[in-house]
């Protein structure tokens, strides 16, 4: 009997700890420098700065970000249903346009959190996915475009994963990283308005390059395009960065 409870006393100790972990590592990948300053407890910033994240979770940018998540679900079902395209969009937008806000408030009101900082770059993504995912079910953009997008993320994703083991911090956004989601955000959501519609260019018959074919095209496909290269000049600069620490850091051994 004393045995049994011995045993389910360490197992929540150890399931304690691992959760602990988890927590303390995704602390790190969302801000290195203030993850370990409160770890150290050196942290001279107040509580709810951009630098001294709070444990809060209700708080006004937090709950921006929940409404700007049921936004997105509302506008797949009005889209993808063909319920309502203009709702939909009305929807999305207002998900997009909002983007800004809950990071403003939070500074402003001094309630930056844990949660809103890990949230928010995934807030981000989960946009452009809905926004890509809508577009392909109703047939309006081509099978290797999300496939392509999404791969992406999950390379840079799986990447940053592995450079924690020689780097604590996150690599620095590059600046074509964001000119790369600007156009793929303009474009996804000129291609959901669909409008303006531009004559196809021709300069190739394939029926998977709408706009570079001669099909008529949303103006937003081809900012699309420019978006995914941009986008794998991207993931090449980062796969280089990570190259380079993981060099460096082998080397220091």
């Amino acid at each position: 009997m004393y045995e049994l409870i011995i045993f389910r006393h360490i197992e929540r100790h150890n399931v304690s700890t691992r959760y602990e972990l988890l927590k303390d590592r995704i602390k790190k990948i969302a801000d290195a420098d203030a993850a370990e300053h409160q770890a150290l407890g050196i942290s001279t910033d107040p509580v709810g700065s951009a630098n001294n994240p709070s444990t809060q979770i209700l708080t006004p940018a937090n709950i921006i970000t929940f409404c700007r998540l049921i936004l997105t679900v509302v506008f797949l079902v009005f889209f993808c249903g063909r319920v309502n395209r203009y709702v939909a969009l009305v929807c999305y937008a207002t998900a997009a346009v909002t983007d800004f806000l809950d990071g403003q408030i939070a500074r402003r009101t001094q309630t930056v959190s844990w949660l809103g900082k890990i949230m928010d770059p995934i807030m981000d993504r989960v946009l452009l996915f809905t926004g890509v995912l809508g577009l392909l079910v109703v047939g309006e953009l081509p099978f290797w475009v999300p496939i392509f997008v999404i791969g992406r993320d999950v390379y840079l994703a799986i990447g940053g994963a592995i450079l924690t083991r020689y780097r604590t911090r996150p690599l620095d956004v590059v600046f074509i990283g964001k000119v790369t989601t600007a156009l793929l955000m303009s474009g996804f959501s000129l291609c959901l308005l669909g409008l303006p519609v531009l004559g196809g260019l021709g300069l190739v018959d394939a029926s998977w390059l709408p706009g570079l074919n001669a099909k008529p095209a949303c103006l937003g496909i081809f900012l699309v395009y420019a978006g995914i290269v941009c986008s794998a000049i991207t993931a090449g600069i980062y796969t280089a960065q990570g190259f380079r620490y993981k060099r460096a850091a082998s080397v220091s051994r």
